[in-house]
This record gives structure tokens, C-alpha cells and sequence, in this order.
């Protein structure tokens, strides 16, 4: 089995030039108090940490194929002292067996263009979601890297990689998700989010 198409992993500098809030940004996904969340390709925890936090003391599962990361994750973790992370070692499309139990929101933040057999996540995705539970997909827009400067740089995956909403939506369309919808998420990206 491959293993994800790792576009490298940004710096915190980086990811807070481009979302100084992402506690805000959780919160407009409709993430809140008491949800048991699973955050895959939680990288070192830009996402993870301030998940903890909004959902405790509901468990956060943070989930990546890189040990180092969640390594780093685990000791930002400490320092903060939030006790609700489980981290997991392991790769997106086994999905249901690293969760010991369903959770009700399955996040996936710009790793989702790096994922090959997206319709295998998709499908362990929702197997591993409570009966309303809701997967949810931080995308890229497909704009040329040119397009999306963070810091005065040009910032993201390679275009190639890149999915518009629609394509996004294609892509996990064999997996009976009740309902989906799509927001918008200033200056580059939007979420696309299933409901179960």
C-alpha cells in the first residue's frame, strides 16, 4: 500500500499567516463542545491542539503516518496541558481500525489532495462515524500556487493536486452520505462537509 503524497509539512509561522484563528475556523465548520473528533494528517497538531480544547472533554484522535510529527504533537500537547489527544500512528485508509470506537466528526485538513484511493478514505470514514456523524474536508481551491501567496510566497500543494469542490465531491460521490454542502473558507480554501 502507498503511503500519503506528503507536500511537506508547513511551519505554525506559516499556517498562522494564513489562519491566525483556527479555533474560529473549527467553530464556522460546526464543531463544538462535547464532540469526540478524529483529525487525520494531524501533522504536528495546528488543528489538533485547538480542537482539544474546544471539544473537551470529548476525545481528539489525531491521526498521521509521521511518528515525528505526532511525537512534536504529543510534546505541545503536555505543554499545554491537554489531556483529551490520543495520537495513532497510521494511514487514512485504515481509518476503522485505528478508532476504537466512532467518533462524530472526522476532520481531514489539507491532506485530502495527498490521499491516493480517496474513495477507500472516504469509505473508512463512514464506518468510523456515529450514525450523524459528519466528515468533513478542508480543501485547497484549485488556483494556481501563484494565486495563493502566504507571507509574500507562493504557498500549497502543486496545482496538479488541487480539487475544485466539485471534483472533491466526485470523488467520495459511491459512498452513501445523506447530505452534503460546501463552505467557503477565505482567502483559499473551502470545506466540504458529509453528513452521515
Amino acid at each position: 500500500m502507498d503511503r500519503f503524497q506528503n507536500t511537506r509539512q508547513p511551519n505554525w509561522d506559516w499556517w498562522g499567516e494564513l489562519w491566525s484563528e483556527p479555533k474560529q475556523i473549527l467553530s464556522t465548520l460546526g464543531i463544538s463542545t462535547d464532540q469526540s473528533v478524529a483529525d487525520v494528517g494531524s501533522g504536528n497538531g495546528y488543528f489538533t491542539l485547538p480542537l482539544a480544547e474546544l471539544v473537551q472533554p470529548a476525545p481528539v484522535y489525531a491521526i498521521d503516518i509521521d511518528s515525528d510529527l505526532l511525537d512534536e504533537l504529543r510534546r505541545k500537547a503536555e505543554q499545554t496541558g491537554l489531556s483529551n489527544i490520543r495520537c495513532f500512528e497510521g494511514d487514512a485508509r485504515e481509518l476503522s481500525s485505528l478508532l476504537a470506537e466512532p467518533v462524530d466528526t472526522i476532520l481531514i485538513a489539507n491532506t485530502f489532495h495527498g490521499v491516493e484511493e480517496p474513495t477507500v478514505f472516504a469509505e473508512q470514514a463512514y464506518q468510523s462515524l456515529t450514525p450523524d456523524g459528519r466528515l468533513i474536508i478542508l480543501n485547497w481551491h484549485d488556483r494556481p500556487k501563484e494565486e495563493t501567496p502566504i507571507a509574500g510566497q507562493p504557498r500549497g500543494p502543486p496545482q496538479e493536486l488541487r480539487l475544485p469542490p466539485t471534483e472533491t465531491e466526485r470523488s467520495i460521490s459511491s459512498v452513501p452520505f445523506t447530505r452534503t454542502n460546501i463552505v467557503e473558507l477565505p482567502p483559499y480554501h473551502y470545506a466540504l462537509i458529509c453528513e452521515r
